[in-house]
C-alpha cells in the first residue's frame, strides 16, 4: 500500500494507494470536519486546488447528521460528493477538547455533547462503528490526548491505556470490515503515537504499537501546548522506532515552516486547520511570507494576493478587491481566501516532493522554512 520512492536525507517521496486512490506523499490533508471545508468552498473546487485528501472528524459528524444517517445514504464518500481518499480522525481529540463533562475509564469515555449537554459515550469500539458507518478510507484510532505540559505518570498511564484501546480498535475494525453490509470493507487503521513530551514513554509506546503491523502510524498531542523546538525534538526521537515501511502522520500540524521542518524529520502525512481559518479571517500565504489582507496598504493595491500563485483568486481578483469584499462582509472574500491558502499549502506540498525527487530539499529548507515564516 504504501512505497517509498525516493529519500533525500530523513525526507521521503513515497506513494499511498488505497480502495479510494492513490496518494503523493508527502500530502497536506484538507480539513473538512463536518464533510464540508469552512468557507463556502465545494468538492469541485476541492479538485481544483489540487486537494488529495480529505479529512472529516468522527466526533461531529456522530453528533451531526449522525453516522447512521450517512451510512443509510451510502456512506460519507456519496453524501459529500468526493471520490478520493477520506481520513476520518477518531472523535479522541474533541472529547477531549470540547466535552465540557468527561469521565475516562478503561473502557472509553463518557462525556456530554457540547452541542445540546446530551450524554454520550465514546470507546474504542463505539469509535470504529461510528467511522465504518462514516466509510471513510482511512480510520483513526481511538486515543487520549494529554495536554502539555501533564504529569508523567499521568501521561504514562495514559498511554498504555490508549495503547490497549488500540489493539480493540484493531480487533472491532477487523469484525466490521468482515460484515456483509460494511460499506467499505477495505478500511484501514492508522494507529497514534502519544506520550506528551517525555521521550521515554514516546519511545516505547511507538515500539508497541508499531509490532501491531497496521497500515501507518501517527504523531499526536503535539501541537497542543509545546513550544517548536520541543515538538521537533519528539519527532527526532520518535521517529526511528516508527516503521519505515509504514506512513507517518503527524496530526493538526501546521504551519508551512513546521511541515518543511517536520517533512525533514521524516513525516509523510499532514493536516491542519489554520489553511482555512486563518483564510476566513484574511491572513495569508505567500511565497514571501504571510500577509494581512485588512492592512490598509492594501486598499489600492491592483496585484494578485501571491503574482506567483496560479489559485482562482489570484488569476482573476486583485488585492484591492478581495479586500474590500471582506470590508462590505461580502462572504465571496472568504470563499476566495479559503481557495487561496489551500491551493497554497497542496502546492507548498507538490513543491515539497519535487525537491526530494531532485535531491535538492536541503536547499529548499533552507530557502523556504525560515521565509515562509516571516510577516510580510
Amino acid at each position: 500500500m504504501f512505497e517509498i520512492l525516493h529519500t533525500d536525507g530523513l525526507a521521503r517521496r513515497g506513494r499511498f494507494k488505497t480502495v479510494h486512490g492513490t496518494v503523493e506523499t508527502p500530502v497536506f490533508q484538507n480539513v473538512g470536519t463536518i464533510a464540508a471545508i469552512k468557507g463556502a468552498v465545494s468538492t469541485m473546487d476541492l479538485k481544483e486546488v489540487g486537494c488529495q485528501i480529505e479529512l472529516s472528524n468522527t466526533y461531529h459528524l456522530h453528533l451531526r447528521p449522525g453516522d447512521k444517517v450517512i451510512k443509510e445514504l451510502g456512506g460519507l464518500h456519496r453524501f459529500m460528493n468526493w471520490d478520493r481518499p477520506i481520513l476520518t480522525d477518531s472523535g479522541g481529540f474533541q472529547v477531549f477538547s470540547l466535552a465540557s463533562l468527561r469521565k475516562i475509564t478503561e473502557e472509553g469515555v463518557s462525556f456530554n455533547s457540547h452541542i445540546d449537554g446530551r450524554k454520550i459515550f465514546m470507546g474504542p469500539e463505539e469509535s470504529m462503528q461510528i467511522q465504518s458507518n462514516l466509510a471513510s478510507t482511512i480510520a483513526m484510532a481511538f486515543d487520549e490526548c494529554v495536554e502539555n505540559p501533564s504529569p508523567y505518570d499521568y501521561v504514562k498511564k495514559s498511554a498504555d491505556r490508549t495503547y490497549r484501546w488500540l489493539e480493540r480498535c484493531k480487533t472491532e475494525l477487523s469484525r466490521l470490515n468482515s460484515l456483509p453490509d460494511t460499506i467499505n470493507k477495505d478500511q484501514m487503521l492508522f494507529g497514534i503515537n502519544q506520550g506528551g513530551i517525555f521521550d521515554d514513554v514516546r519511545i516505547e509506546h511507538m515500539k508497541k504499537i508499531a509490532a501491531l503491523d497496521l497500515p501507518g502510524y501517527a504523531i499526536g498531542g503535539l501541537a497542543v501546548g509545546e513550544s517548536h523546538e520541543e515538538m521537533y525534538h519528539i519527532l527526532d526521537v520518535t521517529l526511528p522506532y516508527a516503521p519505515e515501511n509504514k506512513p507517518r502522520y503527524l496530526m493538526g500540524v501546521g504551519t508551512p515552516s513546521n511541515i518543511i521542518e517536520s517533512v525533514a524529520r521524516g513525516v509523510d502525512f499532514f493536516d491542519c486547520v489554520i489553511a482555512s481559518r486563518n483564510a476566513r479571517h484574511a491572513n495569508l500565504y505567500t511565497w514571501n511570507g504571510t500577509m494581512n489582507l485588512l492592512n490598509a496598504k492594501y486598499e489600492k493595491d491592483i496585484e494578485p494576493i501571491d503574482p506567483d500563485c496560479g489559485c482562482p483568486a489570484c488569476r482573476n481578483y486583485s488585492r484591492a478587491y478581495i479586500r474590500h469584499l471582506f470590508k462590505a462582509k461580502e462572504m465571496l472574500g472568504m470563499r476566495l481566501c479559503v481557495l487561496h491558502n489551500l491551493y497554497f499549502y497542496n502546492e507548498l506540498m507538490s513543491k515539497i516532493r519535487e525537491a526530494i525527487e531532485n535531491d535538492r530539499f536541503s536547499a529548499f529548507r533552507s530557502e523556504y522554512s525560515e521565509k515562509l515564516s516571516r510577516r510580510i
